[in-house]
């Protein structure tokens, strides 16, 4: 790949992307920052009832909502008294490639059929890849996904070769590279080559596929206990998790349901490092994706993310790795569920949240995946462990990302730690604000940012001028 090639490539970016979704993003901009949302939201022509009815015929949806009585009594265990909501587990893994993000894959899939595509591309490493091409496979379409797999001397983790072997059984092509920026460049030059349709993660088709994720959750819990969740928990990366599932809770009118996202503590690991790509243990799920996707959402394959998560979050909490592998093995030992680490991220997050509740309160984890082979937490510790990483019982304080995974021993020890939203509400203002003059800014843009940002619009007005200093 030469620079000259590579360049001339990303020049059409915005061309080869308004092909491949069907999609005029310029369409949307109202402002210097502005564009509207809700006008991109409305490409999909569906309402909440057709988007369900579209993947119950797929075979997506209405997955079981199951109540962890074991686990709430194990919390009740080692809360204050009259403390330890109820918890909740909605079951994704019912799904036909085993995680909600069949749910996103399934209507825009939906929208490549209907519009014409011979075929859809993903690029991806984790459980959206195997959902795209199971969807492709009963649509009859070609598949095409593209993984970063491996680091520099050609060894994969073990949950992203498991998730190469499920693509390739549903019939796709993978098509797999090495940690860096060839990924995007080799999704753009298929895209160009294929005339296949972008399925990707953040376009308005696929946030609306979990928007239906969200109400059913709210729909299952008035019908078990008569009335909404009080918290729903959901796994944050990218944030269309986040995103779909708030919206779906606002269509189903729960909309005093505090909605908290979760993701494991990897900071000081570069996402991008090949020395560091395979001491994460987690491949979704992590700061290293939810930091930067919450600042600065528009950095995606498309012009214009259609997942906004710091718009819904009311709270934003972290994990410990080794919190994650044993709520994983909680929720098998106790419940009987052998589910995989990216809905166990935020089962992690609710065990300790649900100890800080009163015991009529109810929280919802809203999705699990299904484990196998290589997402088993054996393998992936295994895994750690061949790449110098310690695995230890201790305190969550032990954990070191990419040198210690320390496991506790006993349910008192989980714990979370509080992002500061407003932190990243400024942080989010200064990506936004680095290359604008605020004078240029005009009540659109204001508007927008308020909106982005869940703030008053006077907030942005004083704060603009502010947050294009400092660092």
């Amino acid at each position: 790949m030469s620079p000259s090639s590579y360049q001339s490539l990303l020049g059409r970016r915005d061309e080869i992307m308004r092909r491949s979704v069907g999609i005029d993003y310029s369409l949307f901009r109202r402002g210097r920052l502005a564009w509207d949302y809700e006008a991109l939201m409305a490409e999909v022509e569906q309402d909440l009832d057709e988007v369900a009815r579209i993947q119950l015929d797929r075979g997506v949806g209405e997955t079981p909502m199951r109540e962890a009585c074991n686990l709430t009594a194990l919390v009740r265990s080692a809360a204050p008294s009259n403390r330890g909501a109820r918890i909740f587990i909605k079951d994704e893994a019912a799904n036909p490639s085993g995680s909600f993000k069949d749910r996103r894959a399934s209507l825009s899939v939906y929208e490549a059929k209907r519009r014409g595509f011979p075929g859809v591309i993903a690029a991806t490493s984790g459980n959206y890849g195997a959902a795209v091409a199971s969807q492709a496979a009963r649509a009859g379409l070609g598949c095409i996904v593209v993984q970063e797999a491996f680091d520099s001397r050609g060894i994969g983790q073990p949950e992203i070769i498991e998730k190469s072997r499920a693509c390739e059984e549903f019939g796709a092509e993978v098509i797999q590279c090495t940690v860096g920026p060839e990924l995007f460049y080799l999704f753009l030059l298929l895209l160009q080559e294929t005339g296949y349709f972008n399925a990707s993660l953040y376009t308005p088709f696929s946030v609306a596929g979990i928007e239906t994720l969200g109400a059913e959750v709210a729909e299952d819990l008035r019908r078990l206990t008569g009335r909404p969740p009080d918290v729903v928990v959901v796994t944050h990366a990218g944030g269309g998790n986040v995103t779909g599932t708030a919206r779906g809770l606002l269509k189903a009118r729960a909309t005093a349901t505090t909605v908290v996202a979760a993701s494991v503590d990897l900071r000081g690991l570069h996402m991008a490092s090949d020395r560091d790509f395979n001491r994460k243990s987690f491949t979704t799920g992590h700061s290293g994706f939810a930091f930067p996707f919450t600042t600065r959402p528009d950095r995606s394959d498309v012009p214009l993310n259609a997942a906004r998560p710091l718009r819904y979050m009311d709270r934003f909490l972290l994990v410990a790795q080794g919190e994650v592998f044993y709520a994983t093995e909680l929720l098998s030992k106790l419940e009987g569920m052998q589910r995989g680490p990216a809905g166990n991220t935020s089962l992690a997050a609710a065990l300790a949240l649900a100890r800080e509740l009163p015991e009529e309160a109810t929280v919802v984890v809203q999705e699990t995946e299904y484990t196998g082979a290589g997402k088993h937490p054996w393998a992936q510790l295994a895994f750690a462990e061949a790449n110098g990483v310690e695995v230890k019982t201790g305190a969550r304080e032990e954990n070191v990302p990419g040198r210690v995974i320390s496991i506790p021993d006993d349910p008192g020890q989980l714990a979370v730690e509080d992002v500061d939203l407003d932190g990243l509400r400024q942080s989010y203002l200064r990506q936004a604000l680095r290359d604008v003059d605020p004078a240029e800014l005009d009540k659109a843009d204001l508007q927008f940012l308020a909106d982005e940002t869940r703030q008053p619009v006077e907030a942005i007005r004083v704060g603009a001028p502010i947050m294009t200093g400092g660092s």
